[in-house]
Formats: structure tokens, sequence, C-alpha cells
């Protein structure tokens, strides 16, 4: 397993846009991607449990990339957070 944190740098939180956008991205990986903010975690290949999650913008996220490409998708995804999220 492969894990990175992140600081959602939009003052609205992780709103349906960004959240839709990660989701997106996600879906890509062949790898499980978990979410945890907390004691919450959410499955980040599903809308409505990252929405449920309440992420609001300055908050600290950790995400979990588990799998067998798990390397190469946890690196995509940072990449494509630090740039969008």
């Amino acid at each position: 397993m492969v894990s990175f944190e992140f600081t959602v740098q939009d003052p609205n939180g992780l709103h349906a846009r960004p959240a839709g956008l990660l989701i997106k991205e996600a879906m890509k990986c062949k790898s499980k991607v978990t979410l945890k903010k907390g004691e919450k975690t959410a499955d980040a290949k599903r809308l409505f449990n990252v929405m449920a999650m309440g992420i609001k913008g300055g908050e600290i996220i950790t995400a979990e990339v588990e799998g067998e490409t798990e390397t190469k998708d946890a690196e995509t995804l940072k990449a494509f957070i630090e740039d969008n999220i």
C-alpha cells in the first residue's frame, strides 16, 4: 500500500465539481483508492462516499492506494490532486 497526504486548496472544499474530477481520475486506476479524514473513510471511486465526508477547504486528507499498480497510480493521483484539488 502507498499513501500520501494532501491539503484541499479550494476554499469551498471538495464540492461536487472537484469531487467529480477526482472520482474520474481514480476510476482510471487499477488499484483500490481510499480517502481518509480523521475517522471517516471513503472509496475514492464513489461520488456519494466522497461527498459524504464533508471535506472542507484547508483540511488534510490521506489517500491510500493499494493494488498491483499502486506506485504508478499513487504518483498519477498525487500529480492530479496537486494541479486540480
